[in-house]
């Protein structure tokens, strides 16, 4: 008997970003998002909070930016463990990088801000309200799109301590969403194979999944991608990291993952497989 399901525990781990400009991106998320500097090779820099990778940046200049309508990120949502640290980060986003704010919206579930990077990645910042308050209906989770003021939000939130010291509380990859080509394949592949449960779906224009009940951990949308065939490789989402609870759980992903056919690589630490729009996931054993 196969598992179909992953552990209720499961989580995002850091997304990886191929990048033209590396100083320019590792400016844009440690002094505007605010993230530290976790790690720094000529190549590569790893920015998160405390002991937390949240974005590793890969200094790729040999490659090319993809269409807007080509498969890959939507954006990187990183959740903040409150709204003064939410605050303190936009505060910082939109001191330091104004052009790229695109909006704001309450989705009942939580608050979030929304950014396009230097190199055109989106960007949530975003605060979660307590599971307590959130809405179930016939196992659909209720999620909406109400306005934001992202104004008066900053004038209940932000302190005077937070906008000399933005790196206030703990940041971490909350989800991740995705550009595809249809919704239907990505039901199959994220609910059918990988082992997420469908928590929101809209018609065939976006579908979001989750483990544990959370209200998603990663969403896949043909806003702008319909028809939207495997990528090329491109500047922009190199891996997408998801973390299971043990190594039993990443035995039991493996198993299912032959089940189904799907090639995946075992390094010994994680196991590693392409999606049907080639993007690149690595699921591995969260740090203890």
């Amino acid at each position: 008997m196969v598992e179909h399901t992953l552990a209720a525990d499961t989580a995002m781990g850091p997304v990886t970003l191929s990048v033209g400009n590396l100083d320019a991106m590792t400016a844009y998320y440690r002094d505007a998002v605010a993230l530290e500097v976790l790690d720094a090779t000529t190549d590569t820099v790893t920015l998160g909070r405390g002991a937390t990778p949240v974005v590793i940046l890969q200094h790729s200049p040999e490659l090319k930016h993809a269409s807007p309508r080509d498969a890959g990120l939507f954006h990187t949502a990183i959740l903040f463990d409150t709204e003064e640290a939410l605050a303190a980060s936009v505060y910082s986003v939109a001191q330091k990088y104004p052009a790229t704010f695109t909006g704001s919206s309450d989705h009942l579930v939580s608050k979030a801000f929304y950014f396009t990077d230097p190199e055109g990645n989106g960007v949530e910042l975003y605060w979660d309200r307590e599971r307590s308050a959130w809405s179930w209906v016939h196992g659909t989770l209720e999620m909406g799109t109400l306005y934001l003021d992202p104004n008066l939000f900053l004038q209940q939130n932000l302190t005077e301590a937070s906008v000399s010291a933005p790196m206030i509380g703990g940041a971490q990859v909350g989800h991740v969403h995705l550009q595809v080509g249809d919704v239907a394949t990505a039901r199959e592949f994220y609910v059918g194979r990988l082992g997420f449960d469908e928590t929101v779906a809209i018609g065939d224009q976006a579908l979001f999944v989750s483990a544990g009940g959370y209200h998603h951990h990663m969403a896949m949308n043909t806003w702008n991608s319909r028809g939207a065939g495997p990528r090329l490789p491109a500047l922009g989402l190199a891996r997408v990291d998801i973390e299971v609870p043990a190594a039993d759980d990443l035995g039991t992903l493996a198993e299912r993952m032959t089940h189904f056919g799907i090639q995946t690589r075992d390094d010994g630490q994680s196991l590693s497989f392409d999606d049907p729009w080639a993007n690149l996931i690595r699921v591995g054993v969260a740090p203890a």
